[in-house]
């Protein structure tokens, strides 16, 4: 039976991070990497933004090498389908046991998928390197592409892909394209970006399935319409990949696997880093993080820990979206059901999002600078009792 002192489930950054951090702390332990996809890990973020938008970045200069960086042994197309802690033990798909000393869950999200519609040729739930090289080919005949979804992965392939000269429509269920993270004027912005660059959007428009044929797939609305589509992209969101794990695992309400600020979970020996990990935030609380800052900070941090390093996981992330010119980033909760305030920085802005006992997340809206005055500001747990009050408070912002 295959051995390894250091095993790591899944083959995202949050792995190629966690054999980093293994690295730093022990040259010489074996790592053994399991990951379901047939690529090596892969910086996921530039599959929907600098692969489509900036000539100099390429697959292969943007390749992560964590096999020739680490020395860790790579499994690709190896599904993960039981763990056992008791006996230090994986099973896979195949039927393989492999045993291990340490075992790091790093397998991320699956993304969620629509009943009635299943993947295929021309209908991808955009998430991997395959689907890339995929929407690639497909987007190179200048198709008409639907896409599902207005969140990150949404936003960014219908920007993607309207730069690449193909016809556009984005369906999202609510009225306003972001109008659940952003404040009413921000996402009235938001969508006039995609209104002006071309692309179609459909708001209210919920699918309910679909089927793909020869010519393309055809699309069913739960208002009873159809669309037809050369090709459909599918961006809503993911779930926690932690299924195979046992039930002395303990998870959070979403699904997240529990770990604690070293990153432990409840069984031995079974640690947890990356989108699949609910952890104790020094700042926001216990929750879950589902991007490339948490990802990589948290899977070095693991692999460290792992490694024999007493160290804990106090980093708060920040997270980013880059779409049609306009580039924001975030610390905390975007929920435009909370309280907000809008402060006008020039073209950009600051919003601050407020519940009854404190400031709970800050957007920096077309600004370069401002995570770590935004990271203090919602550490203080507390908020003004006029939200207006906030004005000034990310160094170098103004009114007006």
């Amino acid at each position: 039976m295959t051995h390894y002192d250091h095993l790591i489930i899944g083959g995202g950054m949050a792995a190629d991070a966690a054999a980093h951090g293994i690295r730093e702390q022990d040259q010489d332990a074996s790592i053994g990497i399991l990951g379901e996809e047939p690529t090596a890990p892969f910086p996921r973020p530039a599959l929907s933004k600098k692969l489509w938008t900036d000539p100099d970045f390429t697959v292969e200069n943007t390749a992560l090498d964590t096999v020739g960086e680490t020395g860790a042994t790579l499994h690709p197309r190896t599904r993960v389908v039981s763990v056992d802690p008791e006996a230090h033990e994986v099973t896979t798909q195949g039927g393989e046991t492999i045993g291990y000393g340490r075992v790091l869950v790093a397998t991320g999200g699956r993304p969620r998928t629509l009943t009635d519609l299943p993947g295929g040729d021309r209908v991808l739930y955009y998430r991997s390197l395959t689907d890339y090289h995929r929407l690639r080919v497909l987007a190179d005949t200048r198709p008409h592409v639907a896409v599902v979804g207005g969140g990150y992965i949404g936003t960014e392939i219908a920007a993607a892909m309207i730069g690449e000269g193909c016809r556009v429509t984005l369906l999202h269920p609510g009225d306003v394209v972001g109008e659940q993270m952003f404040p009413a004027e921000l996402a009235a912005r938001f969508e006039r970006l995609f209104t002006d660059a071309g692309v179609e959007v459909r708001g209210g428009a919920k699918v309910a399935g679909g089927r793909e044929h020869a010519d393309g797939v055809r699309l069913d609305l739960e208002s009873g319409e159809q669309l037809e589509a050369d090709v459909v992209v599918v961006g809503l969101g993911v779930e926690p990949a932690g299924h195979f794990l046992p039930e002395s695992v303990e998870r959070s309400e979403d699904g997240g696997v529990v770990v604690d600020e070293h990153l432990r979970t409840s069984a031995a020996d079974v640690y947890a880093a990356g989108d699949v990990a609910s952890y104790p935030d020094p700042i926001l609380g216990r929750t879950r993080v589902e991007h490339v800052d948490n990802a990589t900070t948290m899977g070095t941090v693991a692999g460290r820990i792992m490694a024999g390093s007493d160290e804990t996981y106090d980093h708060t992330p920040m997270f980013y979206s880059d779409v049609l010119g306009l580039g924001y980033q975030a610390v905390g909760t975007l929920d435009a059901s909370l309280e907000t305030f809008v402060e006008r920085v020039g073209e950009g802005a600051v919003a601050y999002y407020l519940d009854d006992e404190a400031v709970r997340g800050v957007l920096l809206w077309d600004l370069d600078e401002g995570v770590e005055e935004a990271k203090a500001l919602l550490a203080r747990h507390s908020r003004p009792q006029d939200p207006t009050d906030l004005a000034g408070s990310i160094t170098g912002t103004t009114t007006g």
